[in-house]
């Protein structure tokens, strides 16, 4: 038979029948005005799951164990209730309890189901975070990996990166953190606009659950059973609706940290039937925290490397200055997507001595700050050798001279034309450079220059350079570009690079409609960066 309890909003016994009674081996005389966990002092009995049925008025389903005095030996006991919130109008009066005492072979079982859970969740770790040095997307595999398993929403929060766009500082007392990723299981799906959406920034007051866990890089177990509980873990008060609304009842905030040092915070809530975080659901996130934190850790220094390459290339591959008004050019650079470090494209355009000027479109192997680094060593020399006055293929022979015997060890292809200053005909070198583009808009139409002689990229010190002359018509255009615009894999890059004798001026004939076209073309599913130079000499005006 089911013992039947009746408790008042402060969880005191107002009435238990025989049966339970015997269960608690306690005369019910004795219950009555007293707690379940002043009757029961040897028993885990839920009290937090009970205070959230009076709070929301979801019943739920409570396991409890424990030894009493009725069963000698310290021999551990289990229970299993129902409980259901009561209510006199608007009223609420109390819960009533419906409980019956299960084997122990079946907490067992339940018991053994949760550790292979967690063993499994555990197992996976490995494969399922960290698979890109994305840091939004190793949060984001955190999350989905807990939910459902662990919890039933769960937030990712990190600490907004230092090499990034500027943020509105937090005031005084306040810890702002930037909420990577949430998930939540589909019955909580409806509720999580009123969550706060992933991106925003989050501002936890002082004495908050996260901050209270970050600031001891200790976890946080937290019922949220009453509105202040609420109110002091809810970044502002009026997410409090948002989270009765949701059913949540218990929170478990863990540090995600890498040598003591703090990046974020993971956020796992229950709510509804769920149960209450045990000790062991706490050790499980700690772990996953952990092993998250290192990915996130080399993602982060990613990010910061990746930002700082990427301002210094932008910084030297500013739009260059025609060097004489009827010259127009147009450039574009495009980064590779994300997950590939920054690259040492670069391009230059400089006038010359006897009134050419020099185009130049150059590559350096490698990527990140170093590549940057060396693309700027490389831009710097070739500017300082155009003084000079030399034909392309001397220019490259003082180039790889001088990178070889300065020990800068990034080799780099260059491609370069020296221009007369009244078009018509131009001379390029090639170091290991792919050819260039003429874009004629008359009968010539399109070619591409694969007769220019290629030599060794720069640094090898090996040299053999030559210079090939290319004559074109007026308003022709010289098409410029690194490898990543026509590199794909798995595809022959003579096929690649032909496909740019298709090109073809727009037909107002302009160069940066030519350009956008052309990244929009051959853009998307690039694996590295893109640059793009056209440019043409305009007839004189004639007097």
């Amino acid at each position: 038979m089911a013992g039947v309890g009746v408790l008042d909003t402060g969880l005191r016994y107002l009435y238990v029948n025989p049966a339970l009674e015997r269960l608690n081996g306690i005369p019910a005389a004795e219950h009555i005005g007293r707690t379940v966990s002043e009757v029961l002092p040897g028993v885990d009995v839920g009290e937090d799951m009970m205070r959230a049925v009076l709070a929301d008025g979801k019943p739920r389903e409570i396991t409890s164990s424990g030894v009493t005095a009725t069963v000698p030996g310290s021999v551990r006991r289990y229970w299993h209730g129902a409980f259901h919130r009561l209510e006199a109008g608007e009223r609420i009066v109390g819960l009533a309890g419906i409980v019956l005492e299960v084997m122990a072979s079946e907490n067992g079982r339940r018991k053994l189901e949760q550790a292979r859970r967690h063993m499994t969740m555990l197992d996976t770790a490995a494969a399922r975070i960290g698979t890109t040095l994305d840091m939004d997307t190793t949060c984001a595999e955190l999350a989905d990996l807990v939910v459902p398993g662990l919890a039933d929403l769960a937030t990712v929060e990190v600490f907004p990166p230092d090499v990034a766009p500027p943020v509105r500082p937090a005031p005084a007392g306040v810890l702002r953190l930037r909420r990577a990723a949430l998930t939540a299981v589909a019955g909580m799906h409806d509720g999580l606009p009123g969550f706060g959406p992933t991106g925003e920034y989050v501002d936890y007051q002082e004495g908050a659950a996260v901050q209270r866990c970050l600031a001891t890089n200790q976890a946080v177990v937290e019922n949220l059973a009453t509105d202040e509980q609420l109110r002091r873990s809810a970044p502002v008060p009026e997410r409090v609706a948002v989270y009765r609304a949701l059913g949540m009842h218990s929170a478990v905030i863990v540090p995600v940290a890498v040598r003591s040092r703090p990046l974020g915070a993971l956020v796992l809530i229950r709510a509804g039937d769920s149960p209450v975080f045990a000790d062991e659901d706490v050790v499980v996130a700690r772990e996953l925290a952990g092993r998250a934190a290192v990915d996130l850790d080399h993602a982060r220094r990613y990010a910061h490397e990746h930002t700082i390459a990427l301002e210094l290339q932008r910084s030297l591959l500013s739009e260059p200055r025609p060097p004489h008004p009827h010259i127009e050019i147009a450039t574009r650079y495009l980064p590779a997507d994300r997950s590939v470090l920054v690259g040492g494209d670069w391009f230059d355009v400089i006038p010359m001595r006897d009134g050419r000027h020099l185009k130049a479109m150059g590559d350096v192997m490698g990527h990140g700050v170093e590549a940057a680094v060396a693309m700027s060593h490389y831009r710097s020399l070739l500017r300082m050798f155009a003084d000079d006055g030399l034909p392309p293929h001397r220019i490259l022979e003082q180039l790889d001279r001088m990178v070889e015997r300065s020990g800068l060890d990034r080799a780099a292809t260059c491609l370069l034309a020296v221009v007369d200053r009244f078009g018509g005909a131009c001379e390029v070198a090639s170091a290991g450079h792919l050819p260039p583009v003429l874009i004629d808009p008359g009968k010539a139409g399109t070619r591409v220059c694969d007769g220019v002689p290629v030599g060794p990229p720069l640094g090898t010190g090996v040299g053999g350079y030559r210079t090939k002359a290319v004559e074109f018509g007026p308003d022709t255009v010289l098409f410029m570009y690194t490898d990543g615009l026509v590199e794909r894999r798995g595809e022959d890059i003579d096929i690649s690079v032909g496909r740019l004798g298709e090109l073809t001026l727009p037909e107002n004939g302009s160069l940066d409609e030519l350009l956008d076209t052309v990244l929009e073309r051959f853009g998307p599913g690039a694996e590295d960066d893109i640059a793009v130079l056209a440019s043409r000499t305009r007839p004189r005006a004639v007097p």
